[in-house]
């Protein structure tokens, strides 16, 4: 429709002026508050709602003096382009007055003209928007907190921080409810048969004013469930609840007792939200509000549900990481051995504690099997990084060491190879920068009481002598494996019978916190030990007061204890454990030397003379007879005739023979070729080639090992109890 000319509207609308109604219509409402300015800025007129909205003190045109510059720049500034452009500003906010007073006002002003278009001064419209800045203050303040939910991967935890959320950003009283399942730490079933349908407890409460009333449900109580499923549909999907004081006692069938423990004293509303993630039902979260009146509006449920689902995301982080954390346990404590064992050459103990809190378990492992003729091995290591990749590649590592060592490789050797192999795992890994390990290989002979090491990046091993001394072994670490290109050296020494050896990873030099366990019990154990001084004896650091330099002095008088070598396992990890869960995997393995006596050794060289084969029989038959194991003499006859004949034939002398007897009779036969004899079957019309083969049945296992100069047959015969 075209407007009418100024001049012809009264007469055409019968004398009534719509200009001038409308006019008086603002002027005369009380929610919106109108000022009119001519062009100098100066006040003409305001209406009621405007002297309302005046600050206490200010003037007439207190419009113009609010203080601050917004968008548009300051009022009074944007008014005068107002004036002088007409182009209109919309919706300009402001804060309403000094420094801490959080109202604030939204302004649209327009350009006034009179009948003939002629510009006469400017139009304020003032909204108070103080409420809405409220809600939104409000509302980011609980996402910006809702950040910190789940940070510690603890379900129940999660819950609390949900709560100290809720509250008082949304009510001023918070439960959150966890069905049995994943209170127990079971993953719950996929699907979600209804917050109240699911038997709960109750995990976390907050109420605003620090008490939690004492009729509702309590913390670890069972939630009673109402006599009629009343939630609606959308809570299956993971809607939100709304509920009044009139839809509660429904939802509680007007019982007293479900009114009472459900439903706080003069609740005006409640919202609630299940906590559902990926097909599963974790929880039921419910905020109140009882001080305050005010229905929940959209953006409340809004907040509420994503709090939710953030917090349900969290408990599924941590079920996921629970599952893998005790999947990797238990993987990791299946493949490691037994944690004590008993053999001719040593006694050993092993403990192993997994990291705890957010850190999944690693890869460190310990190990100490037999090697040949009563040898024993004893190995750490420890595995880059955590989780069931790390656990995964300790089994591959432990199971290469044990292969490696069955062929009697000497430790720099050993290691060695299984650098190859960690090579070869960094290139096929598709992340290559998270495959690696530290590891120490050691082998002890209780007959000559010599121990070989070498270390691939791994901390030394500390010696505890029978006379209390204690010190680190003076092994040079070579670099870590999978680093390539680098030699390994080997470190031999004696060790008296009685010596405790103790192999670690270096969670174990990781200090308790102040206060624990273990900050008073090492200085318990360094009073009382003895040797060199605890400084001097860490080539791992410099420091004379890091628990590097502490623990030859507390291994020495923890061994001066007399406690069992399992108790003192158990004691340096409880120590290291302290109150909290250790941050990183602490792993033990200790070993208290044996000997075989010289009684139970015998040893004879011959010369590469076919004779010496007669000789050798004779001097196996006698030593058998004083030691009383005639019933071994047939068996141990024809090894020695085999394996000197062989020897002599195919390697020349010298040929030494030894025999060695303890839970096993061991025969050894060294020469000096390197040859290596292989098993092999031979045919009917073969006149040779059937000696290791005989052997080998007569045996309970047999091999070869090499070393500076020649090579070693071994054999072990079992012997029956009290032999």
């Amino acid at each position: 429709m075209t407007p009418a000319p100024h001049g012809d509207s009264a007469a055409r609308d019968g004398g009534w002026d719509q200009n001038s109604a409308l006019a008086r219509a603002v002027l005369s409402q009380e929610r919106i508050a109108v000022m009119e300015l001519d062009m100098d800025l100066r006040p003409v007129r305001a209406n009621e709602a405007c002297a309302a909205m005046r600050p206490d003190g200010a003037g007439e045109d207190w419009l113009l003096e609010i203080p601050g510059t917004g968008a548009h720049g300051t009022v009074r500034a944007f008014m005068a382009r107002v004036a002088a452009t007409g182009a209109p500003v919309v919706a300009a906010e402001y804060a309403l007055g000094p420094a801490g007073d959080d109202r604030m006002v939204s302004l649209t002003c327009i350009r006034v003209t009179d009948p003939l278009g002629v510009p006469v001064g400017v139009a304020v419209a003032a909204v108070d928007v103080t409420d809405r800045h409220r809600a939104q203050r409000r509302l980011s303040a609980a996402y910006r907190e809702g950040f910190e939910i789940g940070g510690s991967l603890d379900a129940v935890h999660s819950a609390r921080d949900l709560v100290a959320v809720l509250v008082p950003s949304l009510g001023e009283l918070a439960f959150v409810d966890f069905p049995e399942d994943v209170i127990q730490g079971r993953d719950p079933q996929p699907g979600y048969r209804g917050a109240a349908a699911s038997a709960a407890r109750r995990v976390a409460t907050k109420a605003a004013d620090g008490a939690w009333p004492a009729g509702l449900v309590q913390v670890g109580e069972p939630v009673p469930a109402p006599p009629e499923q009343l939630l609606p549909a959308a809570m299956t999907v993971g809607g939100a609840l709304l509920i009044d004081a009139e839809l509660g006692r429904r939802i509680a069938g007007d019982d007293p007792y479900l009114l009472r423990r459900l439903m706080p004293e003069g609740m005006h509303h409640a919202l609630g939200c299940p906590l559902h993630h990926h097909g599963r039902f974790f929880g039921y979260a419910q905020v109140y509000r009882v001080d305050n009146p005010v229905p929940f509006d959209d953006g409340d449920v809004k907040l509420m549900q994503d709090l939710c689902l953030r917090t349900a995301l969290a408990i599924d982080n941590a079920f996921r990481f629970t599952r893998e954390h005790r999947t990797a346990v238990v993987l990791q404590q299946s493949l490691l051995p037994p944690s004590a064992t008993e053999t001719a050459a040593a006694e050993t103990a092993g403990a192993y504690l997994p990291a705890g809190g957010s850190v999944s378990v690693g890869g460190d492992w310990f190990d100490a099997f037999p090697m040949s003729s009563l040898r024993l091995a004893l190995v750490v290591g420890d595995v880059i990084g955590h989780g069931l990749q790390a656990t995964a590649t300790m089994a591959r590592l432990r199971t290469a060491v044990q292969t490696l060592a069955d062929l009697d490789l000497p430790p720099d050797e050993l290691l060695t190879r299984l650098d190859d192999l960690v090579q070869r795992m960094v290139a096929e890994s598709k992340e290559p920068d998270t495959v690696g390990a530290s590891c120490l290989f050691a082998v002890y002979d209780p007959v000559t009481g010599v121990c070989q090491m070498a270390s691939a990046g791994h901390p030394p091993p500390v010696i505890v002598r029978p006379d209390g001394s204690a010190e680190y072994a003076e092994v040079v670490p070579g670099p870590t494996l999978g680093v390539g290109d680098n030699p390994f050296e080997v470190f031999s020494t004696v060790l008296p019978v009685g010596s405790v050896l103790a192999f670690y990873t270096d969670g174990l030099l990781r200090r308790a916190a102040p206060g624990d366990a273990g900050a008073t019990g090492s200085r318990t154990a360094d009073a009382g030990a003895t040797g060199p001084p605890a400084a001097a004896a860490s080539p791992v650091s410099g420091v004379a007061d890091s628990q590097e330099a502490r623990l030859p002095g507390e291994l020495a008088g923890l061994v001066a204890a007399g406690l069992p070598l399992d108790g003192i396992a158990a004691e340096l990890t409880a120590r290291r454990a302290g109150r909290e869960p250790p941050d990183d995997d602490v792993t033990v393995l200790l070993a208290r030397t044996r000997v075989v006596a010289a009684r139970s050794t015998a040893t004879w060289e011959y010369a590469a003379d076919p004779a010496a084969v007669h000789d050798a029989r004779t001097d196996v038959l006698r030593q058998l007879d004083a030691w009383g194991l005639e019933e071994e003499a047939f068996a141990t006859e024809l090894i020695v005739s085999e394996l000197v004949t062989n020897a002599i034939r195919h390697a020349g002398g010298p040929v030494v023979l030894r025999l060695i007897r303890d839970r096993v009779l061991v025969c050894e036969v060294a020469d000096p070729s390197n040859t290596q004899p292989r098993l092999r079957r031979a045919l009917s019309t073969d006149e040779g080639g059937r000696g290791l083969f005989l052997i080998a049945q007569l045996s309970t296992r047999w091999g070869c090992r090499y070393g500076a100069r020649g090579k070693t047959i071994w054999t072990e015969q079992a012997l029956g109890p009290g032999r």
